[in-house]
């Protein structure tokens, strides 16, 4: 079982190079069911494997100047603070025990497996969903290593028209994926991504590289908050796991250029769609 988490491992890798999203909705499962760790210490490695995973592809896009910065500091700075107050001080005062549904008591893994499941299932959604006709200038998605062109299809503004900020929505969206982040240890691409796109009018290609750079700084940074408590960490475990899933993406950007992204988007949002309802039907009934 150790081996087949460990090729697992590369499959968040190579889901990420693909489509540059889904890495994270893969982590947590894997951990939790493949390789028998519990899910609040999974909710904090998955933030290191999918941090680390994220960085190499952000690296590539900046060498690629797919990269705004100034849109980093903006949406990550709330983020990066949400996430690791979320993992430092509010992951650890959840009781254990929260309450009961007739004789199913709803414990603080369960109920974070079933937040997590409710995420993979949005996340589904929106990859499953038929994307409307690509803005002008849009290219193949499966001929762009890690980007996930088609998740938002028609969304992408006119190349003519400027960069605006709102500022405010910015914020306040940073700070929401910040706290989901912490809650279950999702990188939250599909959040980030569309609100890049429509909150700040940014094309997206730009809005890929961007959204890696943020799902990598705050995955890290909200990973020292668990650093700096009680949990113990397993880093043989924990660095396997991740060279695998580095070693993944870049399987992942040789076969996007041979797989349609469309299809594989698709494909991919069943995949997790059938996930999210089986962790549900899993913690609450089996």
């Amino acid at each position: 079982m150790i081996l087949l988490g460990y090729f697992l491992a590369a499959l968040v890798g190579i889901s990420l190079g693909l489509i540059g999203s889904g890495g994270s909705i893969l982590t947590v499962p894997i951990l939790v069911y493949i390789m028998g760790v519990d899910a609040v210490t999974a909710t904090a490695y998955s933030l290191f494997i999918v941090g680390a995973t994220a960085l190499v592809g952000g690296v590539q896009n900046a060498v690629q100047k797919r990269v705004d910065f100034k849109t980093v500091l903006i949406f990550g700075i709330p983020s990066i603070a949400a996430v690791y107050a979320t993992r430092k001080w509010l992951v650890p005062v959840i009781p254990d025990e929260l309450f009961r549904i007739g004789s199913l008591m709803i414990t603080k893994p369960i109920a974070l497996m079933l937040l997590f499941a409710v995420v993979m299932i949005m996340a589904s959604v929106s990859m499953i969903r038929p994307s409307r006709k690509p803005a002008r200038g849009d290219s193949d998605p499966g001929q762009d290593p890690l980007s996930i062109k088609g998740l938002e299809g028609g969304l992408e503004p006119e190349p003519s028209e400027p960069m605006r900020y709102n500022y405010p929505m910015i914020l306040l969206e940073g700070t929401v994926v910040g706290i989901l982040t912490g809650l279950v240890g999702a990188g939250g691409g599909f959040l980030i991504i569309p609100a890049l796109v429509l909150l700040a009018r940014m094309p997206m290609k730009l809005a890929v590289g961007t959204s890696l750079f943020i799902i990598a700084a705050k995955s890290l940074l909200g990973f020292t908050g668990d650093l700096q408590g009680s949990l113990a960490i397993d880093w043989k475990l924990l660095g396997i796991f991740t060279a695998a899933s580095v070693a993944g993406i870049f399987a992942g950007i040789a076969l996007s250029k041979r797989i349609p992204g469309a299809k594989l988007k698709t494909g991919f949002g069943w995949f997790v769609l059938v996930m999210g309802i089986y962790i549900i039907i899993k913690e609450l009934f089996l």
